[in-house]
């Protein structure tokens, strides 16, 4: 599929055929969420953590005698039945990843982009360099440009002008095309690959 390209300043750089094993898929939902899922299952922390009855800081003595008191028997005030005693089977610091086959993971970043293909929020962009990092210059080429919550993927390496220039501007995220990734692409409404990008992508993706 061919796709136009454009420069910074709205400007035509004339076009560019994209792969369409990569570009022209037709979305699944299916694998986009498992994809989603396993990223977001990686972020997550997991440093949830309660203190059983062996962290707490009560006495460990007995409280009362076992026998004659007409009441249950019970051992020291650090057991669960207590108010302010231990936890019984809770939270402990885990790691919340499961896996995901390469190939799986792989097909969710092709279909993320295909996705964006196929709703006309993809946009190839000729470079993104600057010669400054000049936060205004790049923000009014952005209002005209139209572009609102943005991605954009470089080639290996972003230009380090551009990528200070864009960290001022709200809603506009830079990453090198090894960081592209399902969940960030999905959620940004426009997606803006450079041309370096593109070509990186399809050598990572084929």
């Amino acid at each position: 599929m061919k796709a136009e390209v454009v420069k910074l300043d709205a400007s035509g750089a004339g076009s560019i055929d994209l792969d369409d094993e990569i570009f022209g898929l037709e979305p699944r939902a299916d694998i986009l969420h498992r994809v989603v899922r396993w990223q977001r299952a990686r972020a997550q922390q997991g440093t949830h953590k309660v203190k059983t009855r062996s962290e707490t800081s009560y006495s460990s003595k007995k409280i009362y005698r076992q026998k004659g008191t007409g009441g249950a028997r019970h051992g020291d005030r650090n057991a669960p039945i207590f108010r302010k005693g231990g936890i019984y089977k809770g939270p402990t610091p885990r790691s919340h990843a499961h896996d995901l086959p390469k190939k799986v993971r792989k097909l969710g970043l092709k279909h993320a982009l295909s996705s964006k293909a196929s709703a006309g929020a993809l946009i190839v962009l000729d470079s993104a360099e600057m010669g400054e990092a000049k936060t205004k210059e790049l923000a009014k080429a952005v209002k005209n440009l139209g572009w609102k919550r943005a991605l954009v993927i470089d080639g290996p390496e972003v230009n380090e002008n551009f990528a200070r220039a864009a960290g001022n501007i709200e809603g506009l995220d830079v990453l090198p095309s090894q960081g592209a990734n399902v969940y960030d692409i999905l959620k940004r409404d426009t997606l803006v690959i450079t041309k370096a990008g593109v070509e990186a992508l399809e050598a990572r993706l084929k």
